[in-house]
């Protein structure tokens, strides 16, 4: 594996409280993109936050909207936080690349994490997200523009992203069973971020696919 890709989950544990100081608590950058995955829900929706840091400001807003929020991370501070804060949800520890919860949900969520997996890792998520998907489901997630790899820095140490082209990302949701419903790289109205959104049909070239 990529060392610094490997190297994502000691990084946030050690510097969880200095990420959630300074991530804003509320969601107005993510406010449109978050209002058009929550429109898409049913009420009172059970939503899958895969990567959910310490829950704010995305989980906070969709459970403030009446949904329910289980969350997964492999950083037990940044849980810990999301557990004090909102105790009435479902907060999980867990390696996304291997989460297997035997549910399924309305919504899924992989906001600003998914991406810091090797290109590898994430070809494989797709199996992971039909694997807690029904018809119907909404994904939202965020990645690269193009294939490549880009190293970033937090708190001095260099911060791994990983993107596959549109193209695969395309090809990879329609084996899975997903059409996009929107695509907008580089986003400009949400800090530039690559935003996927996507709908479970139900219908999925999965033969070579295992959940």
């Amino acid at each position: 594996m990529n060392p610094l890709a490997h190297n994502i989950i000691s990084l946030y544990e050690r510097h969880a409280h200095r990420w959630d100081a300074r991530r804003s608590p509320t969601a107005e950058l993510e406010l449109p993109w978050l209002t058009r995955f929550a429109a898409l829900l049913p009420p009172g929706a059970a939503v899958l936050d895969i990567g959910c840091g310490t829950g704010r400001p995305l989980a906070a807003w969709l459970i403030e909207q009446g949904h329910a929020i289980t969350g997964v991370d492999s950083s037990p501070a940044m849980l810990a936080l999301c557990r004090e804060r909102m105790p009435a949800q479902r907060w999980l520890q867990a390696d996304m690349r291997t989460l297997q919860l035997g549910d399924t949900f309305h919504g899924l969520l992989a906001w600003d994490s998914f991406f810091h997996l090797t290109a590898d890792d994430q070809r494989h998520m797709f199996t992971v997200f039909r694997a807690h998907a029904r018809p119907g489901t909404v994904l939202m997630f965020t990645s690269g523009p193009a294939h490549g790899e880009a190293i970033g820095e937090f708190e001095g140490e260099p911060l791994h992203h990983a993107s596959l082209s549109p193209d695969e990302y395309r090809s990879l949701l329609a084996e899975a069973g997903f059409e996009v419903l929107a695509y907008v790289p580089e986003d400009p109205a949400c800090g530039w971020h690559t935003v996927w959104l996507a709908r479970c049909v139900g219908e999925a070239l999965l033969g070579h696919l295992t959940p």
